[in-house]
């Protein structure tokens, strides 16, 4: 967690009619303020997002669906060789195991192709359209990728292939010129939500031939329901917004289907992480299986997770589970090194640089990791460059006062490729341009962040009195479940809080564990991740804004606050 001094903002409180308008249809004070925050304005908006129970669109509503599932149908029927072309990262790797799976199960000849993250690079690539139509290859379907291919397109067209794009990445100025294009984002698609993840894309497509399959008379030994567990790994590892109730639904019911570890390669990849069938949430989603599938493609192959996700042996499940979880650790101890190699060299920079561009001979796969921890760290934009000998790729994070894909756009005459999102994006570059290009973005960010207070916002969903903080409270805010980006756990806040212990845990003492008075009850423990810096110059009160759980130790359970942030009380 990052020590620079965060910016509190409090949501504006609802009024007392409001809040007993939704306490009449069952949902208490806290939990409609957070629902209110979370955009939903009336009792039943709110209603059936905590239930979910609304069935997702029509997936011939994407522009492009139709014709993307005749071809598919197609080249099934004529038994033409189709690939589904992924991305390396746990949203790609997913997508291309979900869709190998449903067309294994309609009859199709298909084979998964996800390239190299170090030879080949981000997304469609020439040389590989090549050789995938000298080997007799017809059809080639792209997952989480492919939307700003436009030339490797017209290349693959060119070897005699068809391509269907399926992406849910930003619209670059030109669409490729593919066979049919499905993504959300395209301006004239109609269908109702344009942020669902890669594997939620799809996901769609998978629903579209099963469905026309059915139509056909035709009985698939699958049902879309059982491809839910990948689309909740993917769409919570992309960070795909769970306050849309697609996405929530999506997630919602893939959970389920996870806790039932009926894949071989889930079953052995929770037992590495230390989860529990059944006890799967999208938090172990986001910090344990995901990293662990997206170490593969950082460091290695990303097909070593795909044949994880698609095992049926047991033995072999356990093998490549146990790979992925030593390459996790490489991946952490080489982050760590990379993002000590940066501080020196930013260590240079100005204290008001708006911008960190830094540059190394990193593992491919970390620049992105190391990017989003210097963002974090520094709250700043942050490009991290991977240096090759005539061109280099680079990954950014971004803040929300700097949209770093529009940064890219405005740069594209120096760049070979790039894309992304908002506040994720990567690009190649060729060595000449660098220069320039540093030169570029240096500009763009001081021009569209001067004058802005450069600090994190932690937004706080309500403000509650200590002494009403409860094992009931925690289960009525368990409601909210999943929650991950855009639907974050609820973060409070109480005010004026005494301080009867403190004291550094962990390692190196980066923690701070508290216990905290409340008058009349027992006191209440908290514990706060990377604030150990404060037990030096703790005063004696505090305001605390934490999140509000249960703690399960040896059996016992007890109230406890997961300290996001404090401060002296009344202070800034």
């Amino acid at each position: 967690m990052s020590s620079i001094t965060k910016r509190w903002a409090l949501a504006q409180s609802a009024s007392s009619d409001l809040l007993g308008y939704f306490k009449e249809r069952g949902i208490g004070a806290v939990l409609a303020q957070c629902l209110l925050n979370r955009g939903f304005a009336t009792p039943a908006d709110a209603g059936s997002f905590l239930r979910g129970d609304v069935d997702t669109a029509n997936p011939f509503l994407l522009k492009g669906m139709n014709q993307a599932v005749a071809r598919i149908r197609r080249a099934i029927k004529n038994h033409e060789w189709i690939v589904i072309y992924g991305d390396f990262d746990a949203d790609g790797v997913t997508s291309t195991a979900l869709l190998v799976q449903t067309l294994t199960a309609l009859g199709a000849n298909v084979k998964p192709y996800i390239p190299h993250r170090v030879d080949e690079g981000y997304g469609l690539n020439s040389h590989a359209l090549h050789k995938l139509a000298h080997e007799g290859v017809k059809l080639v379907v792209t997952v989480d990728c492919g939307i700003r291919s436009v030339d490797e397109v017209e290349d693959g067209k060119a070897a005699g292939l068809d391509i269907i794009i399926t992406d849910h990445h930003s619209i670059g100025p030109d669409i490729p010129n593919a066979l049919a294009v499905i993504n959300p984002k395209q301006e004239d698609c109609k269908y109702p939500e344009d942020m669902l993840a890669g594997v939620g894309v799809a996901y769609k497509l998978a629903d579209a031939l099963l469905r026309a399959a059915q139509q056909a008379g035709q009985s698939p030994a699958l049902d879309a329901d059982d491809l839910l567990d990948l689309v909740a790994i993917g769409t919570v590892a992309d960070l795909a917004p769970l306050n849309r109730l697609e996405n929530r639904i999506l997630v919602h019911r893939g959970l389920a289907v996870l806790n039932r570890a009926e894949r071989p390669g889930l079953r052995a990849l929770l037992e590495v992480s230390g989860v529990r069938p059944g006890q799967v949430t999208a938090m172990n989603i986001g910090y344990g299986l995901g990293p662990r599938i997206n170490a593969a493609g950082r460091l290695e192959s990303a097909m070593i997770a795909y044949h994880l996700l698609t095992a049926k042996d047991e033995g072999e499940a356990s093998r490549l589970a146990h790979q992925l979880q030593d390459l996790n650790n490489q991946r952490q101890e080489l982050t760590r090194q990379a993002q000590e190699s940066v501080r020196v060299q930013i260590s240079a920079v100005p204290a008001d640089g708006q911008l960190i561009f830094a540059s190394g001979h990193f593992k491919a796969g970390i620049v992105g990791l190391v990017a989003g921890r210097l963002a974090e760290e520094f709250f700043r934009p942050a490009i991290i460059m991977e240096e090759g000998d005539q061109e280099s790729r680079a990954s950014c994070r971004s803040i929300p006062q700097f949209d770093i894909t529009r940064a890219l756009d405005e740069c594209a005459d120096l760049l070979v490729r790039h894309g992304g999102h908002a506040q994720a994006a990567g690009f190649t570059v060729l060595n000449n341009n660098i220069p320039a290009l540093k030169t570029r973005l240096l500009r763009l960010a001081q021009d569209w962040l001067d004058g802005q207070e450069l600090k994190p916002t932690l937004e706080i969903d309500a403000e509650v009195d200590v002494h009403h903080l409860s094992e009931h409270l925690v289960h009525e805010l368990g409601q909210l479940e999943p929650t991950g980006f855009m639907n974050p756990s609820p973060t409070l806040m109480s005010s004026n809080l005494r301080i009867l212990e403190s004291r550094t845990v962990g390692k190196e003492n980066q923690h701070l564990k508290l216990k905290l008075a409340r008058a009349g009850q027992p006191p209440v423990d908290a514990i706060g991740f990377g604030l150990g810096h404060w037990q030096s110059h703790l005063p004696e009160r505090i305001d605390a804004a934490f999140q509000v759980e249960m703690n399960e130790w040896t059996g016992y359970r007890n109230l406890q606050l997961n300290l996001q942030d404090i401060r002296p009380v009344g202070g800034a």
